[in-house]
């Protein structure tokens, strides 16, 4: 379906000032005046802001999906590895190419909402699902018991890292090139990671052990 330029044109501005300054410190007129139109194409095209809210954050999660999907889909032909290796460019890529907004729904991800518990249910199931279940067949019998839970909570926590802490990024981040370079550099390290976990799949297990047999053993000498 082809996009109205004119409302994606809000969407942008609205994204852009909800990053800066929030979604209770930006008024419709701010998102109007942003975006070059009259207050009234907003509540025609949105029914106020936080219709625009709801509408800009559904359509942002509806696209990211399919694109997971997709690359999913694509690479079912690959090693498990290597169609994890794509999954990840696929997220951290869109995740830059829509930064604002997505540094925007991270930051609202912390509060206790009721659309944020709807967006729960409705889309951070199903991203966990994939990245779950592509995680897990890559690393696949080299890590066994908790420690395939820790460093799955390891991998989704670098997948959003830079955009709840967005703010030790920025300098490395200016204009459409950088966010490129960004993309591949951080994708890389992650990358990194994934080949020495699972190249140090047992050793990885054995530490994870070790560290919880001296956790033990401090607890009793307490």
């Amino acid at each position: 379906m082809k996009k109205n330029p004119t409302k994606q044109k809000v969407i942008d501005a609205a994204s852009s000032l909800f990053f800066q300054k929030g979604f209770h410190g930006t008024s419709v007129r701010d998102i109007a005046e942003k975006a070059s139109v009259n207050v009234s194409l907003i509540s025609y095209y949105f029914k106020g802001k936080q219709g625009l809210l709801e509408y800009a954050v559904t359509n942002y999660y509806e696209e990211y999906l399919k694109t997971l999907e997709e690359t999913i889909e694509e690479t079912d032909s690959l090693t498990p590895l290597k169609k994890l290796n794509a999954l990840i460019f696929t997220i951290i890529h869109y995740k830059q190419r829509n930064h604002q907004l997505t540094c925007f729904i991270q930051r609202e991800l912390s509060l206790d909402s009721v659309f944020v518990r709807e967006m729960a249910v409705t889309y951070l199931a199903k991203e966990n699902h994939y990245i779950r279940h592509t995680f897990l067949d890559a690393i696949g019998g080299q890590v066994k018991g908790d420690t395939r839970h820790y460093l799955l909570m390891q991998l989704k926590g670098m997948l959003i890292t830079p955009y709840i802490l967005h703010s030790e990024w920025k300098e490395q981040v200016i204009g459409d090139y950088s966010h490129q370079i960004f993309v591949k550099k951080y994708v890389n390290t992650i990358q990194q990671w994934i080949n020495f976990i699972t190249e140090k799949g047992i050793s990885a297990e054995k530490n994870m052990s070790n560290i919880i047999t001296d956790e033990k053993t401090w607890r009793i000498g307490e």
